[in-house]
């Protein structure tokens, strides 16, 4: 399960590593340096509330009950069976059983989309089976799937089931942007294998950061205390209307154990929209990338460093051949330690991105994330205390952190 964390709250370094989330002495190395436009489909969370959502119109109705009632029955439960070669792929969220042989057997959600038989998980429920099973709603039987397209950097992927038109009953996907927190929701999967599995909660905070399991960042995300479990993966997370406003997707866990403390991640669905037209005719996303590294500035940053600003973002590594350094920004040329953190200075200072302030890491990776390939951007930098603009071709981010080192 990952874990967010906050950006430079006591030191500096977020790498920006293609919109990964990467730990780095004390602060999250976010990728923003080569992300694009949050994509996203299914998703599992965990959280831990059980109060029944009440109607506000009519206090006696179990609103819990009438969205179950009605949206049960397009929540998929579903299997994928898993090679020996692949041991851990589903380790870091799904909920796994190993055979004999080395093989092993993952279960997770997800929801049907269309009448076509369409149903959006997440990749990570899905990754490296060579056979998937669904299930819809309350029938037993199980119909075979496959995989239309996936996009391990938003951790989705779209799935196709040639079940007849009587078992699919699409779910109504809502639009996430209009969530607020505090806003009553109801989550259905089947966590640790038990299917069409009910609980409900509240948003608990919004505009979070996860990391997909191929070191990339999701931005938007939902916080949501619903309780949600191993097997939740890949589920709809449903608002009071009965439409999905995300896919579950990760816990935060305290302690030593796996299951939920009532901090869950769900990926927003606008995210998924903006990716189902190319998950289908493409099979693929494509996102676009910067191939930097860099970290947010604070005003505590910016004294101990006398900086010319109090915010905006240092780089500290720009990729040779990258992007940026086709464009000409610089990263840092001077090794330096601050509070135990290994930092590059004297790179570029990133001030605003097509017109917008960027204050922090966090605002560059959202709007590199929203762009394309090929997109072109003017990046406000100060160097050496003068102000210029560098315009920048975004470019085609690669498959994973590990397949993109910045050197």
């Amino acid at each position: 399960m990952n874990k967010t964390r906050s950006f430079f709250r006591s030191s500096f370094a977020a790498a920006l590593l293609g919109g990964a989330l990467v730990a780095v002495v004390g602060l999250i190395a976010i990728s923003a340096g080569w992300i694009k436009s949050d994509g996203g489909k299914t998703t599992t969370i965990e959280t831990a509330s059980t109060a029944p959502i009440v109607s506000k119109s009519d206090e006696g109705t179990n609103v819990v009950n009438q969205i179950y009632k009605r949206d049960g029955g397009g929540v998929a439960f579903i299997e994928s069976q898993i090679p020996a070669q692949e041991p851990s792929t589903f380790s870091p969220f799904g909920e796994s059983e190993s055979e004999g042989s080395g093989a092993a057997t993952a279960t997770g959600s997800g929801f049907v989309i269309d009448d076509e038989g369409h149903i959006i998980t997440n990749n990570h429920v899905i990754n490296g089976a060579n056979r998937i099973s669904v299930k819809l709603g309350a029938s037993e039987k199980s119909y075979s799937a496959e995989v239309v397209g996936a996009d391990p950097a938003s951790d989705l992927a779209l799935l196709k089931v040639d079940a007849p038109s009587s078992e699919l009953h699409p779910l109504n996907l809502g639009d996430s942007s209009k969530v607020e927190v505090g806003d009553p929701v109801v989550a259905i999967g089947n966590p640790f294998g038990l299917d069409r599995t009910v609980t409900s909660g509240i948003v608990s905070a919004l505009q979070r950061q996860i990391q997909a399991p191929n070191g990339f960042s999701i931005d938007n995300v939902i916080q949501t205390d619903a309780a949600i479990n191993p097997g939740n993966s890949g589920g709809p997370l449903i608002d009071a209307g009965g439409e999905v406003i995300g896919i579950n997707s990760q816990i935060q866990t305290g302690g030593s154990g796996n299951g939920n403390v009532g901090i869950g991640f769900s990926i927003p669905i606008n995210t998924a929209k903006a990716e189902i037209h190319q998950l289908e005719t493409k099979g693929e996303v494509e996102h676009a990338y910067l191939g930097i590294q860099g970290g947010s500035i604070t005003p505590e940053l910016a004294r101990a460093l006398n900086l010319p600003v109090k915010e905006g973002v240092l780089l500290q590594t720009v990729e040779k051949g990258g992007p940026a350094d086709k464009a000409g920004l610089e990263g840092g040329d001077t090794s330096a330690t601050i509070d135990g953190a290994e930092v590059s200075l004297g790179g570029d200072i990133v001030t605003e991105i097509d017109g917008k302030k960027v204050s922090s890491i966090e605002d560059l990776v959202k709007l590199v994330n929203a762009a394309e390939p090929g997109e072109e951007m003017e990046l406000k930098v100060l160097r050496d205390g003068k102000e210029k603009t560098v315009s920048v071709t975004l470019g085609k981010r690669p498959a994973s952190v590990e397949k993109a080192p910045i050197g």
